[in-house]
């Protein structure tokens, strides 16, 4: 596996992965995923060869806050240390930056992947997080 600056968007590519992992409302409007891609701070991809089995995308500023929007891997590539590598990546390239924060759903086995990663829930620091939709 090689993971490397994801550079030219290929909607094909991204609108599959973001479907097969169940991402409707960024397949929905493909214009404004495409503009998100094209003002990320960085999107990396791993690949084997040519082949992409996921992506990372983070948003911000580099240096106070970095935001992970998106770290999705295709269901055939799941349970190899693909989303585990992609975010490692990210940690070591941005260690220097005092946030490093997302937003994810509440399964059991997400919070684990994520507490693994070193990260803790905003309530364990004495904070709250606000989103409005």
């Amino acid at each position: 596996m090689e993971i490397r600056e994801y550079k030219v968007y290929n909607e094909r590519e991204i609108i599959g992965l973001y479907s097969a992992v169940g991402w409707k409302a960024y397949t929905d409007d493909p214009e404004a995923l495409r503009k998100g891609y094209e003002n990320s701070l960085l999107v990396l991809g791993a690949y084997e060869g040519e082949q992409l089995m996921g992506i990372i995308r983070v948003v911000g500023d580099g240096e106070t806050i970095v935001f992970v929007q998106d770290i999705l891997v295709f269901p055939e590539y799941r349970r190899k240390g693909i989303g585990t590598a992609l975010l490692k990546e990210i940690m070591s390239k941005y260690g220097h930056v005092r946030q490093i924060e997302l937003v994810t759903d509440s399964k059991p086995e997400t919070i684990a992947f994520y507490e693994s990663a070193g990260f803790r829930k905003l309530s364990d620091l004495g904070c709250t997080g606000f989103m409005k939709f």
